[in-house]
């Protein structure tokens, strides 16, 4: 008997996924790509230089950028992503302008925090890894004739950038697993598709854990492609047989 009930369930359960259903899933999963490539694109091109003025020797110049990590870095994402989202509507004269079509739907606000969070951490990653460009490759390049410019964009910067891979790759991840708040604000991705399904079903393990693997999945294929890529831009440092 206790083998019939439990064939029962797990035939109920498999019943959730449905096409339809699954249709849903597939849409958070387009969805929630498009909010972390586009957030993780957009505070890689703000952190570049960023990184590079928060090591100014002018403090008008590092402090401002300082202030804007700290905060940021320093305050959970859940609670800016609100700040955001509900707080544009008090903003004076915001329903008027071009803006208010894209700021009333829930993607933007989500992509403008998620934006300026992982804006921050990658300045502070990029700006320790330009901190701890060897001296002698400084030397070196200014030996050579190299203005600062020159070198920042042909010696310190790339060297830089292979440094922080590793971290960088880290905090990808991240942002793909904190993108499961964007759910709050009504966004319709991995976690909000897993919501959707729960109230429709009743069915919490096998809505969320479905959603897990998704996540597991995504997870294992930036991992392959952050080693792809520290195979090829760390190559010499691996021994010569």
């Amino acid at each position: 008997m206790e083998l019939v009930n439990w064939f029962n369930e797990l035939l109920a359960g498999n019943l959730i996924f449905t096409p339809q259903t699954l249709g849903y899933y597939w849409n958070g999963v387009v969805t929630t790509t498009q909010l972390v490539f586009l957030s993780l694109l957009v505070g890689l091109v703000m952190a570049v230089p960023l990184s590079i003025l928060r090591g100014s020797k002018h403090r008008w110049i590092k402090l401002p950028i300082y202030a804007y990590t700290y905060v940021f870095r320093g305050t959970p994402l859940l609670i800016q992503l609100y700040i955001i989202y509900y707080g544009v509507v008090f903003v004076d004269g915001i329903q008027q302008t071009f803006l208010w079509p894209l700021l009333r739907e829930a993607f933007y606000p989500a992509l403008i925090a998620f934006t300026l969070n992982t804006a921050a951490y990658t300045t502070e990653i990029f700006h320790g890894a330009i901190k701890a460009t060897a001296r002698g490759e400084i030397e070196a390049a200014r030996a050579y004739g190299m203005s600062d410019r020159m070198m920042m964009r042909r010696i310190i910067l790339p060297s830089a950038f292979r440094r922080a891979l590793p971290a960088y790759g880290n905090e990808v991840i991240f942002m793909l697993h904190a993108s499961a708040i964007a759910s709050v604000v009504t966004l319709m991705d991995i976690t909000g598709a897993a919501r959707f399904v729960y109230a429709r079903y009743y069915a919490p393990f096998e809505a969320f854990l479905f959603a897990a693997a998704i996540y597991l999945c995504l997870t294992f294929a930036i991992l392959y492609f952050f080693r792809f890529l520290e195979r090829r831009l760390l190559a010499h440092l691996r021994p010569q047989n």
